[in-house]
């Protein structure tokens, strides 16, 4: 009789992680198709087919693709749809992680005030002139730099004693409102050329992205993600609760500062290349943890899969709003967070 109860729970285990995976990869499927359809979007619509022999080439496939078609889709919107992958990946990472920690639906990298400080580096940057160094490099090194105080701060508090998830909660939101003030006075004192520029930071964008910027972003992304993956079953753990984990041998004070320091490094890094971009590190974790609940083994790559399929689709729709145009991407996912947002506090109360 209990052998039977083991293999009851045994096979139910298995169906529920055959559930999950399939989950993952019907997802991972929408976000491909996502990537090929932002590729083909653009100031000159490409068809999705000659799109998707033009990636196929580059794979080193032997198809036939018109040379022009090729130049526009390897040159110009490869890196711009790579980029929006990575950087929606990585804040939903980061938003997973920080909800995770702080066992709180609304921590992300945006609402603890990383991100905010990335935005208020790079303007100061662009106020106080770069100090000799090439601005493409001083802006992003700037950003980072900011970023990485803010975390600072926030280790401090994770630290001391008697600091609950929700007072450190209540400081990222401080954070967050003193830095968009700091950056909102630093645009107000600038000339109207560099107030133009530090819109990008406040709105957000992809314009930028270029192939070495890609190349140190996939790298941070990459060794970040090594170490998040080998710490999942230490954050599975930590979701039954503190003591529990404490009892399975989980160091939670070294595994919260390791993984804040993780993902403040994954924020500061693609926050110092695209600017501000809000919702998406909030709304990704939520959807990922209906679908697959927090499993770290299918949570962190469904919620990578979804924050970027939320960014895939926030830069098609950047490109055909105003046709002709490149909406701000920042803009965009506010637009289409809202909704999920209302939806998510509406499914809960249900």
């Amino acid at each position: 009789m209990h052998s039977d109860l083991i293999s009851d729970a045994i096979s139910t285990q298995r169906r529920s992680e055959k559930r999950r995976w399939s989950v993952i990869c019907i997802l991972l499927t929408v976000l491909i198709l996502s990537f090929v359809l932002d590729v083909a979007t653009g100031p000159s619509l490409l068809n999705i087919k000659e799109v998707a022999n033009a990636l196929l080439s580059l794979l080193g496939a032997p198809v036939q693709v018109d040379p022009t078609t090729q130049v526009i889709v390897s040159s110009l919107r490869l890196p711009i749809a790579i980029m929006a992958v990575v950087v929606g990946g990585v804040l939903g990472v980061g938003g997973a992680e920080m909800q995770t920690l702080l066992n709180n639906p609304m921590a992300s990298p945006y609402t603890l005030g990383m991100a905010a400080a990335a935005g208020f580096g790079a303007a100061l940057v662009l106020y106080f002139g770069s100090l000799g160094i090439d601005t493409n490099l001083a802006v992003p090194l700037g950003a980072f730099v900011c970023c990485m105080l803010a975390a600072t701060f926030l280790f401090a508090l994770a630290t001391m004693r008697h600091i609950s998830s929700g007072q450190l909660i209540l400081a990222g939101i401080a954070l967050l409102f003193l830095f968009q003030s700091l950056l909102s006075l630093v645009q107000f004192v600038s000339s109207p050329e560099l107030s133009q520029q530090i819109l990008f930071w406040l709105f957000g964008s992809l314009s930028k992205a270029s192939w070495s910027n890609l190349a140190i972003i996939v790298s941070v992304t990459v060794v970040c993600m090594v170490f998040l993956v080998r710490d999942a079953w230490k954050l599975t753990a930590l979701r039954l609760g503190e003591e529990r984990a404490k009892s399975l041998g989980v160091n939670i004070t070294q595994l919260r500062l390791r993984t804040l320091l993780i993902v403040a490094v994954m924020t500061a890094t693609v926050t110092s290349f695209v600017g501000i971009i809000g919702f998406v590190g909030i709304v990704a974790p939520n959807i990922a943890k209906i679908l697959v609940g927090e499993d770290q083994r299918f949570f962190l790559p469904l919620s990578f899969i979804i924050g970027a399929f939320l960014l895939s689709s926030a830069s098609v729709l950047s490109k055909v709003i105003v046709p002709g145009a490149l909406f701000p991407i920042g803009i965009v996912t506010a637009i289409i967070g809202v909704p999920f947002f209302f939806w998510l506090i509406l499914g809960k109360r249900r």
